[in-house]
């Protein structure tokens, strides 16, 4: 079997979906049109010209060609996945579909964030992680995936919390967490990235620290950072229900969560004492939370969030 996955893996999530097939023993192979980079200096002055001249980013359009190109070398696939279809027009989508007997969309964001609409018809079936979504469009509903290998519990964390995101609008709640922390007495990291994060003084204590920096973490590195935490903390953005990674970077970790994201509550993983969901006023962050033992799940239960599991589901293959 050949199968093909095509995203804009900027995280490096997505790479593992395709690791799990090839383990399985399909011949798979990763688009990543992220990784495409002009060719030289020039070339970025010319996209630069042409954005703000002709309003055409040229960057974007050799992307989608690459698609193609790879396609091309590649050849008939059995099924392609393509992550989060609005990233690519509608024109190059209907001549990748050429490429297969199955095509296949995973919805990695709330429609009302990413608008993929216009390209339902193209596809023989949709996933999404939006519970509201898969209801609304009569999408499959499927979580994100746990590609972490399970983890001994870590009982010597530097801090109570970490976390790391995007600089965004997020970054008001995380504030307003780290006062009611400040009055627990309890410690925390939290790295903040992005373009604007310079914008932003560092706040920096041994004990409580909101690190601001251009630099991302490294996904390899993700383990170790949240290794450094008894609790992580998962802020969603605007517009979202589904679950994001950090939900179950945790479980691989076997680390508690603090989230924002009420939807968390339905699952059958969802246990009180390993995850908190805040209210408003973060009246319900207790110190007592951060004493307690992390209650390891059911294996069955784990296994259901794996990334051997989500394969299995998305490509209907037999474990």
């Amino acid at each position: 079997m050949k199968i093909c996955v095509i995203s804009f893996d900027f995280w490096n999530y997505d790479e593992h979906i395709v690791t799990e097939l090839r383990r399985k023993g399909i011949d798979a192979n990763h688009i990543n049109i992220g990784a495409y980079q002009h060719k030289n200096f020039p070339a970025r002055v010319q996209n630069t010209i042409s954005k703000i001249v002709l309003k055409r980013n040229l960057k974007n359009e050799y992307r989608q060609e690459m698609i193609l190109d790879q396609l091309k070398k590649l050849g008939k696939q059995d099924q392609i996945l393509v992550i989060n279809p609005e990233l690519i027009e509608r024109k190059y989508h209907e001549v990748i579909k050429e490429y297969t007997r199955k095509y296949i969309a995973y919805l990695y964001d709330s429609l009302a964030r990413c608008p993929a609409e216009h390209l339902f018809d193209l596809f023989d079936e949709i996933f999404s992680f939006d519970k509201n979504d898969a209801e609304r469009y009569h999408f499959q509903q499927i979580t994100n995936y746990n590609y972490l290998p399970e983890a001994e519990l870590n009982k010597n964390p530097m801090f109570d919390m970490v976390y790391v995101a995007s600089y965004d609008k997020r970054i008001q709640i995380l504030f307003k967490l780290t006062k009611k922390l400040d009055t627990l007495g309890l410690s925390y990291y939290a790295k903040i990235v992005g373009k604007k994060a310079w914008k932003e003084h560092l706040n920096v204590d041994s004990r409580r620290t909101v690190f601001f920096t251009r630099r991302r973490l490294a996904h390899k590195d993700v383990p170790e950072f949240y290794g450094n935490g008894k609790v992580l903390l998962d802020l969603i953005r605007d517009n979202q229900s589904g679950l994001s990674f950090r939900i179950f970077e945790a479980m691989a970790l076997k680390k508690k969560i603090i989230t924002d994201n009420q939807t968390v509550k339905e699952y059958d993983f969802y246990n009180p004492n390993n995850i908190l969901v805040l209210n408003d006023d973060m009246s319900n962050v207790e110190k007592s939370f951060f004493e307690t033992a992390y209650q390891e799940l059911d294996p069955e239960v784990y296994r259901k969030y794996t990334v051997e599991a989500w394969v299995e589901n998305v490509f209907g293959l037999k474990s």
